[in-house]
């Protein structure tokens, strides 16, 4: 039998305790997530920005700049943030209690040091009302503990994502960090085109909005809070929302679709505190994406395989 140890334990993630910090961190990914952005050809779905969960943090793998590749790690571990380049150059800064007007400025020079120019949108995305980087001075909290008790979150719901992944053959994103909405997703496409979404996402072109969903999806993933939510949840929608989706049942009891948001819900704790926190959230998983595909009469038959295991190849019938 598995014991038990604090890295494979869901940490309790109470949103009140640590909303200063998350808040700072939303920006801090941001900036890091811009530089991504700013040097990366576009890929569909805007799969060129994310972010990606590490054994240590948040990295925004290797980007190409110059005939060389560099990479900025944030490390919830050490409590730094690292960029080192393919030429074995490296800086490092202390990810600690700073504004993001000086976060931002610091990156920026450390780029400046390693010889990469590059130069960022400052505008925050998807944060109604946000300040410019460089001029936020509000946002300044980071609280150690729980800037890594947020990172064990990621990387528990990080492994149950990828493993719910492996059942689907049809077209399906990575698993990754979005750093404007600060949510860890995973979208599984019908393989249909959909109606063009009518953007107005604040602090988010419309056409990035319209190419992201151009083709009809059943995504979920892990938030963990903010924007007038007050706890972590894990969630799950479809566009096109298809009829009868509201009505499905799914599981587990509890779950639930938020009228608000429009799309289900499972609060963190419910998963945290299950017997089997993984299968909890496996079944969240599971039935709202059958939501979605039995309400949008998806080719299941055809896009779906049983959940993968490790050294077995997939059977092919």
């Amino acid at each position: 039998m598995a014991i038990s140890t604090k890295h494979d334990t869901w940490p309790a993630l109470p949103f009140a305790d640590w909303s200063g910090t998350c808040a700072t961190l939303h920006l801090w990914t941001q900036v890091v997530g811009k530089v991504r952005l700013a040097l990366t050809p576009w890929l569909n779905h805007s799969w060129h920005v994310p972010l990606y969960v590490t054994a240590r943090g948040l990295t925004t793998s290797p980007i190409p700049y110059a005939g060389l590749t560099f990479e900025i790690v944030l490390d919830f571990v050490s409590h730094e943030l690292e960029i080192s380049t393919s030429n074995g150059s490296r800086r490092r800064m202390a990810l600690e209690p700073r504004t993001v007007a000086d976060f931002y400025a610091a990156v920026m020079s450390m780029l400046d040091e390693l010889g990469i120019s590059v130069r960022i949108d400052e505008h925050p995305g998807e944060i109604p009302g946000a300040i410019p980087f460089s001029q936020d001075r509000m946002h300044a909290d980071y609280d150690a503990e729980y800037a890594q008790r947020f990172w064990r979150v990621l990387v528990l719901a990080d492994r149950v994502l990828k493993h719910f992944r492996t059942g689907f053959t049809g077209k399906c994103s990575p698993v990754h960090f979005f750093w404007g909405s600060f949510d860890l997703a995973v979208t599984r496409f019908s393989g249909r085109t959909a109606p063009r979404h009518p953007g107005g996402v604040p602090g988010l072109a419309d056409a990035v909005v319209q190419e992201a969903y151009s083709h009809e999806v059943s995504s979920a993933g892990f938030w963990p809070g903010g924007g007038g939510a007050d706890s972590a949840m894990f969630y799950s929608y479809a566009y096109p929302e298809p009829p009868g989706y509201r009505a499905f049942k799914v599981a587990p009891p509890a779950a639930f679709f938020s009228e608000q948001l429009g799309e289900y819900l499972l609060p963190y704790d419910a998963v945290r505190t299950a017997a089997d926190p993984d299968s909890t959230l496996l079944e969240f998983l599971q039935s709202t994406y059958e939501a979605a595909a039995e309400c949008g009469r998806w080719d299941r038959a055809a896009l779906e395989t049983a959940l993968g295991r490790p050294g077995v190849p997939r059977a092919i019938v």
